[in-house]
């Protein structure tokens, strides 16, 4: 078990293995995957705070790369939790007023 803070919204312990996004979202935490965890829309984007949320897969750094997203920020659709860490949501359903999006498969 990892323990995650999730800035503004509380401190979780999510097992490990499971993927970021769909372990938020069962938290509370009301983010955007609007391509469904494909590492297209960048809209699950979290930014780390402290701790390591473990090496970017190709995908996922070619799309932050693309976007031109800042240092520290990561796709929350593509982590699959192994460590503590504080995150901050950078886009939610609640800041932006958009559907979620469909529901990323489990890794």
């Amino acid at each position: 078990m990892a323990k995650i803070t999730v800035q503004g919204f509380g401190e979780y312990e999510i097992e490990n293995g499971r993927k970021l996004v769909n372990a938020l979202e069962d938290n509370g935490v009301d983010m955007l995957h609007r391509c469904g965890g494909k590492a297209k829309c960048t809209t699950c984007r979290v930014e780390v705070l402290s701790g390591d949320l473990g090496p970017m897969n190709e995908m996922e750094a070619a799309i932050i790369e693309t976007k031109g997203l800042a240092d520290g920020i990561r796709l929350s659709c593509q982590i699959c939790v192994s460590e503590d860490a504080v995150i901050k949501p950078v886009m939610t359903v609640s800041q932006s007023g958009l559907d979620a999006g469909p529901r990323p498969e489990e890794a």
